[in-house]
């Protein structure tokens, strides 16, 4: 067990930018955890004597936006909804995704059938624009947005499970357990599940960032997180206006994204370099 974990996190560390993606990564869950205490300001409080004060501020570190409001405290608090609405995400969608994957790639026929007509369904639409109308179905706000955005990353999750569902199912251990009289359930929940875990784990980092992704996006359309939260695309949304004027309004939430969004990515390919048995034999 000691060998296989340090053989695995060698491997891990030979990739640098899987290793730089996990420091940014650990870096802003420690932002988002210890927002109340590291934020300077509350981020919602206005000082109308500083409107789009330059970074650098004695009083402001970052700067001010368009309403007086301290800027760094907003970037602080903005990645506690950001990775909170990613996590939560890749909850929603990795389990509903997995169990119907593992459900379909099990049984086949029918209940498989019906599993990847949805997903043909879902796939059919580019995933922001599909996210878009459940969105305008459900009206906008955060928690609705998060809906509509684990709607559409469960195709992936449904893929993955069910072909690692119909090739496990085949497997001589399977056969055994179903000789000595192993439920379905317990087949699919206890047997095949836990060696679908690998490729669902990197699919959830990837999903994590997807999930940032979109919902900035539809922050910065108006259909997601409402003012007055401390949302980076809300943020980028409210500074497009002053581009020009004070161009670090949409710098800084623009570049916040950019680099969690990265991390995750980076971090996810670093665990595909674990779990996939050709780079390990490389590697040995």
């Amino acid at each position: 067990m000691r060998s296989t974990f340090l053989q695995n996190f060698r491997l891990f560390s030979q990739n640098r930018g899987a290793l730089i993606g996990l420091l940014f990564i650990l870096f802003f869950t420690l932002l988002a955890l210890l927002a109340p205490w590291l934020a300077p300001k509350d981020p919602n409080t206005l000082y109308v004597e500083h409107l789009r004060e330059a970074p650098f501020h004695p009083s402001f570190l970052l700067g001010t936006d368009d309403l007086g409001r301290d800027y760094l405290s907003r970037l602080i608090y903005g990645a506690r909804i950001s990775l909170g609405t990613g996590i939560l995400i890749v909850l929603f969608s990795g389990t509903v995704g997995t169990i119907l994957g593992l459900l379909g790639g099990f049984y086949g026929k029918k209940i498989d059938w019906a599993v990847m007509r949805l997903v043909d369904i879902l796939m059919a639409f580019p995933s922001i624009l599909l996210a878009m109308a459940v969105v305008s179905i459900l009206g906008p706000g955060l928690l609705n947005a998060i809906i509509a955005v684990s709607i559409v990353a469960c195709p992936q999750f449904i893929k993955i499970a069910r072909a690692k569902a119909m090739i496990e199912k085949k497997q001589t251990y399977i056969m055994a357990s179903r000789t000595f009289g192993a439920s379905s359930p317990r087949l699919i929940f206890k047997e095949i599940l836990p060696n679908c875990l690998g490729p669902l784990l990197v699919q959830a980092s990837l999903g994590v960032s997807d999930g940032i992704l979109n919902v900035a996006a539809l922050g910065f359309l108006g259909l997601g997180a409402q003012a007055p939260t401390p949302e980076w695309g809300i943020m980028l949304a409210d500074a497009r206006v002053f581009i020009m004027s004070s161009p670090f309004l949409v710098t800084l939430p623009g570049i916040c994204i950019l680099i969690l969004v990265l991390s995750f990515n980076l971090f996810g390919d670093g665990l595909r370099d674990i779990i996939d048995p050709k780079l390990k034999a490389r590697s040995s």
